[in-house]
Order: C-alpha cells, then sequence, then structure tokens
C-alpha cells in the first residue's frame, strides 16, 4: 500500500454558515491524503496504473466550487467523490482549513479532518 497526497491545495470559495460568507467568501486549504495499491505502476511506469492527481484536484476543486454551509458537509462531499471516481483507493484522509474564519479574535484557521 501507498499514500498518495496533495497537499495545501488553496481555493477561494463561499462556504460558511453566515450569509456574509457565502456573499464575499474567503480562502481554504485542502490537504488529501490517499491510500492505495501502487505495485502495478511501479513496475509499469504507467499513469492508467495508478491515481492520477491532476483527476483528483479537478474533482475537489469541482467540490469546493458548490457552497456548502458547513465545512464538515464539503469534506465529506470530496471524500465520496474520490471514493466513487477511483475504486483503487481503500482509505482517504482529508483535512479542509478555512482561513481568516470570522469568529471575532485574530486566528490562522479552523479546519475540520475526515476520514472514509
Amino acid at each position: 500500500m501507498s499514500t498518495i497526497s496533495i497537499e495545501g491545495m488553496e481555493f477561494y470559495a463561499y462556504h460558511g454558515h453566515f450569509a456574509e460568507e457565502q456573499l464575499i467568501g474567503t480562502w481554504f486549504i485542502v490537504d488529501l491524503f490517499l491510500t492505495t495499491d501502487t505495485s502495478v505502476a511501479e513496475k509499469s511506469d504507467n499513469l492508467h496504473d495508478t491515481v492520477n492527481y491532476m483527476e483528483v484536484y479537478q474533482l475537489v476543486k469541482r467540490e469546493m466550487e458548490t457552497s456548502s454551509k458547513l465545512l464538515e458537509h464539503v469534506g465529506r462531499r470530496i471524500l465520496e467523490a474520490v471514493r466513487q471516481h477511483f475504486p483503487t483507493v481503500e482509505h482517504a484522509h482529508i483535512k479542509v482549513r478555512k482561513m481568516n474564519p470570522p469568529l471575532g479574535g485574530k486566528m490562522d484557521f479552523v479546519s475540520l479532518t475526515l476520514e472514509t
């Protein structure tokens, strides 16, 4: 088994409970870790024998473009889309960070971590 990671994906999106968040938006950073068998690709050197990073990124981007009120919702949507489009992925782990959340004080981010 191997872990393929795509870390630090940045998106400007409109996720949030408050109307202002859905109107103004903010930056989000997504880290995704996928556990899969890469033994065939290790020998074949063929992209079709592994998980295509570009396709994963496009999938995450598409899900980030759909507004959600909660990080829990967008995170679960991403994990479900990954598992549906990449059946060879046996385990997925995601961290979604919301930069500069409107909580009334200074902080770098809030985050959610989910697994399948």
